[in-house]
């Protein structure tokens, strides 16, 4: 099983994701997402995996955030490929399907 985490390790919600998820024997791919942001092409591809779609990818309480309220997906994809800052945390994806993390638990849907 093949599970990738978009990871910051300075959020403790997503330590407890990567946690959660390596207590179920899991050792993810780890991808420090603000260090190696993912591309439009990523971001578009993750979030027609989510349940929430383009929506649920941004972190809506970063105060850049409020610029994109009312955004359709394009422009808040195009916002998250720019920033990727105003991604939401963590990220859980595999097996055909991606989770935001929010609550931590939320991540053990893709096992």
């Amino acid at each position: 099983m093949s599970i990738t985490l978009w990871h910051n390790p300075r959020c403790s919600t997503s330590r407890k994701a990567l946690e959660m998820l390596q207590d179920k024997g899991v050792e993810p791919t780890l991808r420090l997402y603000l260090e190696d942001a993912p591309s439009l092409e990523e971001l578009k591809a993750v979030s027609a995996q989510l349940p929430g779609g383009a929506q649920s990818l941004v972190r809506w309480k970063e105060p850049e955030a409020a610029a994109l309220k009312g955004a359709g997906d394009d422009a808040l994809l195009a916002a998250l490929a720019a920033n990727p800052r105003l991604i939401e945390r963590p990220v859980a994806i595999g097996n055909g399907m991606a989770r935001v993390g929010r609550p931590a638990e939320t991540v053990l849907e893709t096992l």
